[in-house]
């Protein structure tokens, strides 16, 4: 293993990589990374499109691409934008000092979560399959949505927790500053 490692300290070594480096852009390695996992999508891709479903599945791909690239991207754009727009709102830029800690990311990640685990659990929020679930499980599907709204209270609270303890932090700091500075 030594001598492997050695190798890449070789001048000529280090200078092909630079060469690969600067060619392509990225570490050589990302590339050799891209290689094996356009090599297993593709192999994935050849196993499931073998039993003659590959139209179907071709078809939900492109209806996937299409409803997130032409819906939904530029609904959470927008969503983001707002969220922007009124942080700047409540804290204009032509204050005097930044805000201590931004906001923006401790909404935006509960958001996320939220709407991903919307995502997730949206057959058993509008209990689609109810008879089939019943009978499956022997229980109905009615704690999904309450159980979903008590996951997005918890997010939410985690992240104010979090942003209240780095802006205690913050304001620490400013203090601890403000007394060094006398």
């Amino acid at each position: 293993m030594h001598k492997v490692l050695s190798t890449f300290k070789r001048p000529d070594v280090r200078k092909a990589l630079a060469a690969v480096r600067k060619f392509y852009g990225a570490n050589p390695l990302h590339l050799l990374a891209l290689i094996g996992c356009f090599a297993l999508a593709g192999y994935a891709a050849l196993q499931a499109g073998a039993d003659g479903k590959w139209p179907v599945m071709l078809a939900w791909f492109a209806a996937a691409v299409i409803g997130h690239d032409l819906v939904v991207f530029p609904l959470y754009a927008l969503a983001d934008r707002s969220l922007a727009g009124a942080l700047h709102a409540l804290w204009p830029r032509h204050a005097t000092t930044a805000p201590l800690v931004p906001a923006v990311n401790h909404i935006r990640v509960p958001a996320l979560g939220t709407g991903l685990l919307f995502l997730l659990f949206f057959p058993g929020i509008i209990q689609q399959g109810r008879q089939t679930y019943l009978a499956a499980t022997g229980r109905t599907q009615e704690p999904y949505l309450g159980r979903w709204l008590l996951l997005v209270a918890a997010l939410f609270a985690i992240s104010a927790i979090i942003y209240a303890v780095r802006l205690g932090h913050a304001l620490h700091r400013r203090r601890m500053a403000g007394r060094d500075l006398r």
